[in-house]
């Protein structure tokens, strides 16, 4: 089919046909589509919107634009479960959910991606241990998830290839926020991966992609809904993003941080409550518990007795990082170590998580163009939580940077994005709504 008249079809407000958006993904792989028809339908998509059919038929016909992973012969004891964040700042808890879950007897193939903007990348993060494979061959990969339970690891060039491509030319043409382009982005790659139940937490705040209630439930519920109709069980979480999730954020930092918790040394309360408020829903959308109070059961008990512990260890060792990593992690360490200080007293009334990720990024922790290297040294610790009570010179964080000028220039952005004051309105609960669909 012409591009030229689907293009025409979708730009004047029409409904596309099946076909028709299946002759689009092909022209994406193929790539008998330029670039410049491309972003111009991705355009008249974020200006004239889908109908929930026309998602469905996009997310399919990606999903199927490439190999899809089957474990029916893999040996897998348990029901194949993931999870899904939309992405935020200091979100670890991808490294912490695989673990629990897989402790409680899910299988949990976790195909994660690199850095974002201002937000983290899951892949980067366990770069950071020193000789993590994110790309196993698969009789690595089935081995893991046999011993382990869970594997977290990057989808290779040929799972949904035509996501591929969309999201690079959306990425410079200003069509990221498509609630359809973004649905069929996230479920294309999810249902590629074979799975039997997905949990979703999408961020809402100032740190987060979405940044209005209304067009995060509008998110979750497309994400939700189209994932039912293409036959993924799914549920999804509305979660607070309007603060760094945990005490850190950058690679090496939210690793040790998230051993810290797997180990029981350090679990901030707001990381914890939502890694298990994820844990419960997969465990009982999976079929692993009768209830969400079971699920949630489940997960503490999971956490607090070391076995997620230990499926993470097996997990590192597996894929080759290192053997020891629950008491010998070897992360590297930045050189230049520097506490930012309140000026004055008063209580922490508000951060910009954004531009906190956008600090990481310029120390060096994230991405500027794709082909940059991430220092995985660099970034922020010991953040102080929403609310805390502070006196003039107390450590509002600690900056980890690979110069003295990185650091100094990080802690004049930083005072900028937090806000000290004589009082403050409530931190309200880490997880807003959840949205799970009707029988």
């Amino acid at each position: 089919m012409f591009a030229q008249s689907l293009i025409r079809v979708k730009r004047d407000g029409g409904t596309l046909s099946r076909a028709q958006i299946q002759s689009f993904v092909l022209g994406l792989v193929d790539e008998t589509w330029s670039e410049g028809q491309v972003a111009a339908m991705a355009m008249a998509i974020l200006l004239k919107g889908m109908t929930r059919g026309e998602c469905v038929a996009l997310t399919q016909a990606m999903t199927h634009s490439g190999q899809l992973l089957s474990w029916a012969d893999a040996g897998l004891a348990g029901p194949v479960l993931d999870k899904h964040s939309t992405g935020g700042v200091g979100d670890k808890v991808s490294l912490l959910l695989a673990p629990i879950v897989a402790a409680c007897g899910g299988v949990v193939p976790m195909v994660s991606g690199r850095a974002l903007s201002h937000t983290g990348g899951t892949l980067d993060k366990l770069q950071a241990l020193p000789g993590y494979a994110v790309a196993p061959p698969r009789e690595q990969l089935l081995r893991v998830l046999r011993e382990a339970g869970c594997a977290i690891f990057g989808a290779s060039a040929d799972l949904a290839p035509a996501d591929r491509r969309l999201y690079a030319i959306r990425d410079v043409t200003a069509t990221v926020e498509s609630v359809p382009l973004i649905t069929a982005s996230i479920l294309s790659k999810k249902l590629a991966a074979g799975l039997q139940a997905l949990v979703l937490d999408v961020k809402l705040g100032n740190g987060a992609f979405m940044h209005r209630l209304d067009d995060a439930r509008t998110l979750a519920r497309s994400l939700v809904e189209v994932a039912g109709a293409a036959g993924l069980p799914c549920r999804a979480l509305i979660t607070d993003m309007d603060q760094v999730l945990g005490r850190t954020a950058g690679n090496a930092l939210e690793v040790a941080e998230s051993l810290n918790f797997l180990t029981g040394s350090l679990r901030e309360p707001r990381l914890l409550a939502l890694t298990l408020a994820l844990s419960a829903q997969l465990l009982q959308l999976g079929g692993l518990a009768p209830t969400l109070a079971a699920g949630q059961a489940l997960a503490e008990a999971a956490l607090n007795s070391g076995r997620a512990a230990e499926c993470f260890a097996r997990m590192v060792a597996g894929l080759g990082g290192p053997a020891d990593v629950l008491t010998d992690a070897r992360l590297p360490a930045a050189p230049v170590q520097v506490d930012l200080v309140a000026p004055r007293d008063g209580v922490l009334a508000s951060m910009d998580a954004r531009a906190l990720g956008l600090v990481v990024v310029e120390l060096g922790g994230g991405r500027r163009r794709a082909g940059d290297t991430v220092d995985p040294r660099v970034g922020l610790s010991d953040i102080q939580p929403l609310g805390s009570l502070l006196r003039a010179g107390d450590p509002l964080l600690r900056v980890h940077a690979a110069s003295a000028a990185q650091a100094q220039a990080a802690c004049q952005s930083l005072l900028a994005s937090i806000t000290l004051a004589d009082d403050a309105a409530p931190v309200g609960p880490v997880v807003i709504e959840t949205l799970i669909p009707a029988p």
